[in-house]
């Protein structure tokens, strides 16, 4: 059984880690402020929730205090995403080269 848990927080390790990385390179090479949001919010907290993950399964971490910190993630991100994104586009930092855009004109600088 020790083992088992040893090569799935090994696993979670590697794709937690790889996740994490494509975060980041998202955040570097995406052309716009919710592109980069975007790879920030969503990969970067599934590449955390693996290596929570992987902590349980190490036994560094509670099994309770995991699925706090897990729900604080899930419920956390989307809403700081979309909060940044909403400032973003009140301070006038509309999308780069948008197909279709339903909100209305940013005010002016």
């Amino acid at each position: 059984m020790t083992a088992l848990l040893q090569g799935l927080a090994i696993v979670a390790i590697l794709v937690g880690t790889g996740f994490s990385v494509v975060a980041v390179a998202g955040y570097i090479r995406l052309p716009d402020v919710y592109c980069r949001l975007h790879a920030a919010g969503k990969v970067g907290v599934f590449g955390v929730t693996l290596l929570l993950v992987a902590s349980v399964a190490l036994g560094a971490q509670q099994p309770g205090k995991a699925v706090l910190l897990l729900l604080f993630l899930v419920l956390a991100g989307p809403a700081t995403s979309h909060a940044l994104a909403s400032a973003a586009y009140r301070m006038g930092l509309g999308p780069r080269a948008a197909r279709r855009n339903d909100l209305p004109p940013p005010p002016p600088r």
